[in-house]
């Protein structure tokens, strides 16, 4: 014997539905069949409700924390363009304060090498005066040297014993008078 409830069900209606199918027909369906879908479509919906309300509220916290992080950035961001701008004028100041301490040096440099020149072509001059008024000077001594020479040779050519003689004793009388003139 066979365990089973065997339906009874009609030839004609066994060829028609071969197959497990779902009538999408609402005029063709019957109360049975809308009942069973509408209890299966509340009771999976409840549970699909839950997911869509968690699921919901995940993509929503997500949103939330992307568009913090997105606030985040873009402060972060303005932040590093601030810091970049503030980098930029510093090197700029500094490129500027460098060109103007290079000119200052540069000037300073030529107004040393030209009082160094100065002072070079003022030394040079003063030595040329310094050797020029050696070399007079010494002109002058050869001159009254030679001068002095020649008037002593003159002397001892033109003085005879007699005129030195008549010096001498010219040169006595002179020693006496200023002898006599002192006491």
């Amino acid at each position: 014997m066979k365990n089973g409830i065997n339906f009874v069900i009609s030839q004609k209606f066994w060829d028609v539905s071969n197959d497990f199918g779902l009538n999408t027909n609402i005029l063709e369906t019957n109360l049975i069949n809308l009942g069973v879908v509408l209890g299966l479509l509340i009771y999976f919906g409840k549970g699909l409700s839950n997911l869509l309300k968690n699921r919901k509220l995940t993509i929503l916290n997500t949103i939330r924390d992307a568009e913090e992080r997105y606030k985040d950035a873009a402060y972060k961001l303005d932040q590093a363009k601030n810091r970049l701008q503030q980098a930029k004028a510093k090197a700029d100041d500094i490129r500027i304060s460098g060109l103007s301490q290079m000119d200052r040096e540069k000037k300073e440099l030529i107004d040393s090498a030209d009082g160094d020149s100065k002072r070079l072509e003022d030394s040079k001059n003063a030595t040329i005066r310094f050797e020029k008024q050696r070399a007079i000077e010494q002109v002058r001594q050869q001159v009254s040297r030679l001068a002095l020479e020649r008037a002593l040779e003159t002397l001892k050519n033109r003085l005879n014993n007699e005129l030195h003689l008549r010096m001498i004793d010219h040169n006595i009388g002179l020693l006496r008078a200023m002898e006599s003139s002192i006491e």
